[in-house]
């Protein structure tokens, strides 16, 4: 099961999921704004860890320069919210239990781990135009440094 894979210039497949709180958030609530729309496979790992704190520590520059950050990950409400308290994210984390979202943006599918194929949550970045279409659509991406590189292609300082 290959991922159907979105490309720059895609019109971002729109949504609306549950964040943490249990307030529901549409693509369409940021219309007129970038968003950086990011896939993770599960609260609370390792390397989710470092790459929402990543976020986190990175999140005034990218404000300032007009991205709203988005995570998407399959675990529900309250374990975001716990992943939220824990580690002090200050963005929506949304939950996308049935993968609905995720399959929508190809980033659930086959990859490689550890030498062997698995289907899985593809750790994927989207940055989303005012317009709403896809500037970038990036793909099994590393959780430690990505968000370094991300500032870099989105030239923010």
């Amino acid at each position: 099961m290959t991922a159907n894979r979105l490309a720059p210039g895609d019109t971002a497949p729109s949504f609306t999921l549950t964040d943490a709180d249990g307030a529901r958030v549409s693509l369409q609530d940021f219309v007129g704004s970038k968003v950086i729309l990011y896939f993770y496979p599960a609260a609370m790992t390792p390397g989710c860890t470092t790459q929402a704190c990543d976020f986190r520590d990175s999140l005034g520059s990218l404000q300032a320069a007009g991205y709203t950050v988005l995570g998407v990950s399959k675990d529900s409400p309250d374990k975001l919210k716990t992943f939220a308290e824990r580690d002090s994210l200050s963005f929506p984390l949304l939950s996308d239990e049935d993968l609905a979202v995720h399959n929508a943006y190809g980033a659930y599918g086959e990859k490689n781990s550890y030498g062997k194929i698995v289907t899985g949550v593809l750790r994927s970045t989207f940055v989303i135009d005012e317009n709403g279409l896809l500037e970038h659509a990036l793909y099994n991406v590393k959780a430690t440094g990505h968000v370094a590189s991300l500032r870099k292609k989105l030239k923010v300082a």
